[in-house]
């Protein structure tokens, strides 16, 4: 195998970089203006969707290669993934404290895995909103990367039973990080923002924030062959598929029938129904706007109607993959995955499988990804969870039936999903992103 340093430099920039959905949708921009991208704003008209372009909102970011307005013949390519993970969350009036500590109000966000939270070094991350601007206000990424917050677990002293009976965790009252001493310090945390972007507290009208884990992503094992990181759910898909896209339109790669499109959506691990979100119009809005605008809008081919219909005809030949993290078989507890179906580490892409369509793909989706893994040179493995549990689900089965194409449900495989720290294998991102590149490009 490749050095797996070289492998994975890219994705460790990207995950350390990408403390909130806010800042990966930044960090892809970054990478897409260096590979020749340019973005495009929502509220302007399009002169054209024809090159290498761009749609950032919030969250949430599209981007597409459109060299011939031919390619939209062969339908779209989608990659979907999601920029967002399960977190604690700043409330607005967020100062708070009691005998004697200064804490911060916070609120879950998603399907936490709340001790994992625990006595861990975390700093402060999100969007802050302030006065300014032609609009009023102006929205700045703030993100503080030291040792500001903790929350400090009970004593064994003081909870005898714990290793016994288990932790249990109040999210209202066990969770309120501490960061100072002292009497409840009103506008502390409004204070701070304000020192950070250099303005007076009262600038500060209102903010998304987060708390974030402070270890880098890492190699691990005694052949270095895991990788350990903050948000790999799913931060590992997201940057996977940016770099497919950018390596599937590098200078002299061949133009195919389709148009590949990535896009990396905010807010899947609380349903999606957001504007940001895959449940929202950003997917459909964007993709009937590349369509319109592939040829001279002034054009009769390119208007009302004639306009619309090759959009709809362009989504009969789409595909899609729906790009989420995949669970390994756990070797502490091998009881609780499907016994003829076990996943394992740096073994390839996890086709995800369910009856009741959690995971939107079927026999025609699944047969078309693995073909694509096997001209990549890929290995593959297949996924469904006990008949006697629950299945979580993705942007898949949203995205399907929002758009009404084929969708694969495919993910690296990973332990500790939805904890601070999550665990994958170190080759496996390799093989996700040469899966993703085959399949953008179309061969």
């Amino acid at each position: 195998m490749p050095d797996v340093n070289d492998e994975l430099a890219g994705l460790r920039s990207f995950l350390d970089a990408s403390p909130s959905p806010f800042h990966a949708v930044t960090t892809a921009s970054g990478l897409l203006d260096a590979a020749g991208f340019t973005p495009l704003d929502e509220t302007e008209t399009w002169a054209t969707s024809v090159g290498r372009r761009y749609v950032t909102r919030g969250g949430s970011l599209v981007a597409w290669s459109l060299d011939d307005p031919e390619q939209l013949d062969g339908g779209f390519r989608l990659v979907g993934a999601h920029t967002d993970s399960p977190n604690l969350r700043i409330k607005p009036r967020p100062d708070t404290g009691r005998a004697g500590y200064r804490q911060l109000a916070v609120e879950v966000y998603g399907g936490v895995l709340l001790n994992s939270w625990l006595d861990r070094d975390l700093g402060l991350s999100g969007r802050v909103v302030v006065r300014g601007g032609t609009t009023g206000s102006v929205v700045h990424l703030v993100r503080i990367d030291r040792p500001l917050l903790r929350i400090p677990q009970l004593a064994i002293h003081l909870d005898r039973g714990v290793n016994e009976n288990g932790l249990i965790l109040n999210p209202q009252q066990h969770l309120a990080p501490v960061w100072g001493l002292g009497p409840v310090d009103e506008g502390g945390l409004r204070a701070v923002l304000a020192d950070e972007l250099g303005i007076a507290p009262v600038e500060v009208l209102s903010w998304d924030l987060m708390l974030h884990d402070l270890t880098p992503a890492t190699l691990l094992g005694r052949s270095d062959e895991l990788l350990s990181s903050a948000r790999l759910d799913n931060l590992l898909s997201s940057f996977a598929a940016v770099d497919a896209l950018v390596r599937t339109t590098a200078p002299g790669a061949a133009v195919r029938p389709g148009v590949p499109v990535v896009c990396l959506f905010d807010h899947e691990e609380i349903g999606s129904e957001t504007s940001t979100g895959a449940a929202g119009s950003l997917i459909t809005t964007i993709t009937e706007r590349i369509a319109a605008t592939a040829t001279d809008p002034t054009t009769a081919a390119a208007a009302g109607d004639v306009a619309r219909d090759r959009y709809l005809r362009a989504l009969a030949r789409s595909r899609c993959v729906s790009a989420d993290g995949a669970h390994a078989t756990h070797p502490n507890y091998a009881e609780r995955h499907e016994p003829g179906h076990h996943i394992a580490m740096n073994q390839g892409p996890v086709i995800k499988i369910n009856a009741n369509m959690r995971y939107a793909t079927d026999a025609t989706s699944s047969a078309w990804f693995k073909l694509v893994c096997e001209r990549a040179g890929v290995p593959v493995q297949e996924f469904v969870v006990r008949s006697d549990m629950g299945c979580g689900s993705t942007i898949g089965p949203i995205t399907s039936a929002r758009l009404g194409i084929p969708t694969v449900d495919v993910g690296v495989a990973q332990l500790s999903m939805h904890s601070t720290r999550e665990l994958c294998g170190a080759h496996d991102p390799a093989y996700f992103t040469r899966a993703l590149t085959e399949f953008l490009s179309g061969h």
